[in-house]
């Protein structure tokens, strides 16, 4: 089985900044040993991940995204749309950062083959331990594209 990683990035200190880490403990807490899936905190991000990306062969991330769209829109970009997605302009306070851990992963011919960004517009990035109503709304309809999108890497992979 082909082990898939859910990152989530964020800052909980920030509202809708958080709301990557907000997700992922909303599906961390109702499949918490789904088979093959590591939930990881990424927090804002650090050098240390590459390994751990790099250890997987499917990524998923889950993030506070720039989408020109109203608050709590909900995208999901996977492959080279994601690539390209982080690689052009100021989408995400973290976006360098995720650039540079995919680079060190390809770099390393370790890029996992199937990856996913799951962006939601945030609206608040005040201080602020939980996301505004709109990203708070959009977070279980988001927790299901997620788990389609393992299921759908998983039935493929058979």
């Amino acid at each position: 089985m082909q082990r898939t990683l859910v990152l989530g990035i964020g800052n909980t200190l920030l509202s809708d900044e958080g709301l990557g880490i907000h997700l992922l403990e909303y599906l961390r807490a109702r499949h918490p040993e789904l088979p093959g899936v590591t939930w990881l905190d990424g927090g804002t991000l650090s050098f240390t991940l590459a390994p751990v990306i790099e250890d997987h062969a499917n990524l998923i991330v889950l993030d506070a995204a720039q989408l020109d769209k109203p608050p709590g829109t909900i995208d999901l970009l996977t492959g080279a749309e994601m690539d390209r997605f982080v690689g052009y302009g100021k989408r995400s306070v973290h976006e360098v950062g995720l650039i540079d851990l995919l680079t060190i992963a390809q770099l390393q011919e370790r890029l996992p083959e199937k990856r996913a960004l799951l962006g939601i517009q945030p609206a608040e990035f005040g201080w602020g331990d939980k996301p505004g109503t709109a990203v708070t709304r959009a977070i279980p309809g988001a927790a299901v594209q997620v788990l389609e999108l393992i299921q759908n890497w998983t039935e493929r992979q058979d």
